[in-house]
């Protein structure tokens, strides 16, 4: 009895004991909690003013300014600072834009049949040909640059492969036969989609939430380097690295240090993510 309290049986034991957190979620989440701490801290302090020019130019960096200062002589820290608050800005709205417009979209198009599913899919397939980033470019030359055109027009690029991504989710689950009951005990369109189908969608859609996340900071920093995205004086880590290109030889630390932030946000959403379909996903712990 008492092997049997310490040791439970195997089939209930090896999902329970590997449920652990997983290492890539923790890599993501320190990558991200740092950068979230350096973007909260701008709000309330920074090195130098960004108007500052009282440094050398392209000083390297020391004790005064840590990432040194570029071609103006401002302090590269202060803008990586900020830079880092608007990237995640961008890839917070972008992704909540995009989850909240392609789980509705993907929902309805769920419940279509007939000729409206196959409008409906093929609409879907036509979208996401054109990559994010183009559709992303298309939407801002047309709205012209700002933060609220960034998110919006980044957050729509994206909705298409989460709903696309819904639709099929939905449209399996509809074939259930707990689905097939609830609607012949009289449920709802509404009931079965808050009761059914996103209580079992949400774990796979949080996953994808954490992917979009990367890829809004990602085409943000692709925006601002083609001068799409948030304009001057608010200077964002693509508009950083931009500016830098052409000092790259004489002076890397000004587009190094936006760049390792970059990567380190992109990083951190595609580690959160792993982390969270291995710990959301018992077939995948008992691989594991």
């Amino acid at each position: 009895m008492s092997a049997h309290v310490e040791n439970p049986p195997t089939v209930e034991a090896t999902p329970g004991a590997r449920r652990r957190w997983p290492a890539t979620l923790t890599v993501g989440t320190v990558l991200l909690a740092v950068t979230v701490l350096l973007a909260v801290v701008s709000l309330f302090w920074l090195p130098f003013p960004l108007d500052d020019t009282s440094g050398s130019r392209l000083e390297a960096p020391g004790a005064q300014h840590w990432l040194g200062t570029d071609t103006f002589g401002r302090d590269t820290f202060s803008y990586v600072m900020v830079g880092t608050r608007i990237a995640l800005t961008v890839g917070v709205g972008g992704a909540t834009i995009a989850m909240l417009v392609g789980v509705t979209l993907g929902t309805l198009a769920a419940f279509a049949r007939g000729w409206v599913d196959d409008i409906s899919s093929s609409m879907l397939d036509v979208v996401i040909a054109f990559p994010t980033l183009l559709l992303a470019m298309l939407i801002a030359a047309t709205r012209g640059a700002s933060l609220s055109t960034a998110v919006l027009s980044i957050g729509l690029a994206a909705s298409a492969v989460v709903a696309r991504l819904t639709r099929i989710l939905a449209k399996r689950l509809l074939r259930q036969q707990f689905v097939t009951a609830a609607r012949t005990s009289g449920t709802n369109a509404w009931g079965i989609v808050t009761r059914h189908l996103l209580p079992n969608m949400w774990p796979t859609l949080v996953v994808t939430a954490a992917l979009t996340f990367g890829t809004a900071v990602l085409a943000e920093a692709s925006l601002s380097y083609l001068g799409l995205g948030v304009p001057p004086p608010n200077s964002s880590l693509g508009r950083l690295l931009q500016g830098a290109q052409a000092t790259v030889l004489t002076a890397p630390w000004a587009a190094i240090a936006p760049g390792v932030v970059i990567v380190a946000i992109v990083l951190g959403g595609n580690f959160l993510a792993d982390g969270l379909r291995e710990l959301l996903d018992p077939t995948r712990r008992e691989r594991g």
